[in-house]
C-alpha cells in the first residue's frame, strides 16, 4: 500500500484564503474509491493501492482549476512499501513504541 503526503496550491485567486479550495479538494477525495485519507493543517495524507492513489492525487490537482484558480501547484511525496504491510498509523506506533523504551 502506498501512502502519499499531497499539498495542493491555488494560485492566482481572488484571496489569500485557500480553505475554500482546501473543503472543495476534501469532497472530491470523499467520491475517490479505494483510497483513505485524512487532512492535515498543512497537507493530505492518502493512502491506498499505488494507482488509486495517483488517480486521487490527478482529481485533487483538477479540483482548484475547477473552482477558478488560474494556475495549480502540487507537491507529492510517495512512501511505497512492498516488503511489508504500511500505513501511517502503523508508522506513528513503531517510533512510539520505540519512544517508549
Amino acid at each position: 500500500m502506498a501512502i502519499a503526503e499531497v499539498t495542493i496550491v491555488p494560485i492566482g485567486t481572488s484571496t489569500t484564503s485557500l480553505s475554500s479550495y482546501v473543503a472543495d479538494m476534501q469532497k472530491v477525495l470523499k467520491q475517490q474509491q479505494g483510497v483513505t485519507y485524512q487532512l492535515t493543517s498543512m497537507s493530505t495524507i492518502i493512502e491506498g493501492p499505488l494507482d488509486q492513489v495517483w488517480k486521487a492525487i490527478a482529481a485533487l490537482h483538477e479540483s482548484p482549476f475547477l473552482s477558478g484558480a488560474q494556475r495549480v501547484s502540487t507537491s507529492i511525496k510517495i512512501d511505497d512499501r512492498r516488503d511489508k504491510a504500511s500505513s501511517s498509523a502503523q508508522k506513528l506506533k513503531s517510533v512510539q513504541e520505540k519512544l517508549n523504551l
